[in-house]
């Protein structure tokens, strides 16, 4: 019997329409706007200004605190300016703007396509260079690699967890690049394992992807200390408490981090970027970015650069259809609505979905009937409803009892509603304002 999860738990419509279609390079447009904030933490501190020459890979930004990333250069040209331009949020934030000239890339950089498999680096040494190159999760939440390789004191690691689950619906980044890149993520694995001194590995992937599970466990046979573990399909697993519990069935405590329980989990795309990172000393300048929707002409997986503006993305998959109510930055279940889309793709792009416009409208909310259904599914095992109703009457010190911090906004509860009740939004107010609360009791 596979293995889930134990608390909870949906299974939306998949409509992975872009799966099986290979990898295809965007083209770089004459200009390119890289926001200095890719990453939860600090925002960089720009260190190049205008008429500065930029070659891919050149630093742009300087982290200025523990969490924080490096930003780099994308492309080869001159810095334009350094001013605010929208992003995902909606609201302005500090860029660099460059005009692209050619595709020049830094010396120090590997740009050949072979395999480095060996790696005689210490753990320090690793967890450096993955700091230089401003990696980050790939996996949407942005938290800077360092960091997640440097456990607190009094911690250890035991396992390393590898998510390959992308559980979104249509999102397929991970999936292709696992099929495409199977080799360079196993060696990027190893590098992790060796940055946070554990001698395990497992790579959990979700029965859907039977090729990527195959192509895997072939390779890993000349990998002795990685494991691939096939899981049943069930959103949100690629939650990190959620996949500790099904590969390890560990809990992580409320309110407590995964090393906890002595698990680090990293995405696939983090783990190949670690390796281009570290045998190639190529920091995080592109991503591959799914792009699709119901009425796409050409659901694809790209390859495009940091600071790319999402039309661009849009146009290569066939323009954006006229029945078209919603852009939304990532999946249907925890991506955010955009207000435009002239933003430029970031580190934490892991697709573009246009939704049509019937699928956009927001249904009429209804009184709740009580039925438990969002309970039930909660993977948190929190109560939503209860959760929307003190948000709505900001009864915080309640909320902050009933565990609102624990709500990791997979968006399952308001999926299953039959009520239309739009449960996560007032959560994730309410999560916010608690948040607030409890910093400051801190300071």
């Amino acid at each position: 019997m596979l293995k889930t999860f134990r608390i909870g738990g949906i299974h939306p419509k998949e409509n992975k329409l872009s799966a099986g279609k290979s990898i295809e390079s965007i083209p770089i447009p004459s200009e390119v706007i890289v926001p200095l904030a890719q990453h939860i933490g600090a925002p960089c501190q720009p260190v190049v200004k205008r008429g500065d020459p930029v070659k891919v890979g050149t630093l742009l930004g300087k982290s200025v605190g523990f969490v924080s990333a490096n930003i780099h250069s994308p492309v080869s040209g001159k810095v334009k300016k350094i001013d605010k331009a929208y992003d995902s949020s909606g609201y302005k934030r500090d860029c660099v703007f460059i005009n692209v000239e050619n595709d020049e890339w830094d010396e120090s950089i590997d740009t050949t396509a072979a395999l480095v498999r060996d790696c005689s680096l210490t753990s320090k040494e690793i967890i450096d260079k993955i700091f230089a190159a401003g990696i980050v999760g790939m996996g949407g939440a942005t938290f800077p690699t360092h960091v997640k390789l440097t456990p607190p004191p009094g911690t250890k690691a035991e396992v390393l967890i590898i998510n390959g689950v992308e559980c979104e619906p249509y999102l397929t980044a991970d999936h292709t690049l696992m099929m495409e890149k199977t080799e360079e993520i196993l060696v990027g694995i190893e590098i992790l394992m060796k940055a946070v001194n554990v001698n395990r590995a497992v790579i959990g992937i979700e029965n859907n992807k039977r090729d990527a599970i195959d192509k895997f466990k072939q390779f890993a046979k000349s990998y002795p200390t990685i494991e691939v573990q096939s899981l049943k399909v069930q959103y949100p697993q690629g939650g990190e408490k959620q996949l500790i519990d099904a590969v390890l069935r560990r809990q992580v405590p409320s309110g407590a981090l995964p090393i906890s329980v002595g698990a680090v989990v990293q995405n696939v795309g983090t783990a190949f970027a670690v390796y281009e990172a570290v045998q190639k000393n190529k920091p995080l300048v592109e991503r591959v970015v799914t792009v699709t929707g119901k009425h796409v002409a050409n659901p694809c997986n790209v390859l495009s650069r940091i600071g790319v503006p999402l039309t661009d993305l849009i146009d290569y998959a066939g323009g954006l259809p006229e029945t078209t109510g919603k852009v939304v930055s990532g999946g249907p279940m925890m991506g955010k609505a955009i207000a435009r889309i002239d933003i430029p793709v970031t580190k934490g792009t892991s697709g573009v979905l246009i939704i049509p416009t019937l699928e956009a409208r927001r249904k009429l909310m209804k009184d709740c009937i009580k039925c438990g259904k969002c309970v039930n599914i909660c993977p948190m095992g929190l109560n939503p409803t209860t959760l929307m109703t003190l948000t709505e009457y900001e009864v915080w010190e309640k909320a902050e009892k009933e565990k609102i911090t624990d709500c990791i906004e997979c968006g399952s509860c308001s999926y299953t509603c039959p009520s239309d009740r739009p449960l996560l939004d007032y959560i994730r107010l309410g999560k916010g304002k608690v948040m607030g609360i409890m910093r400051a009791r801190k300071n």
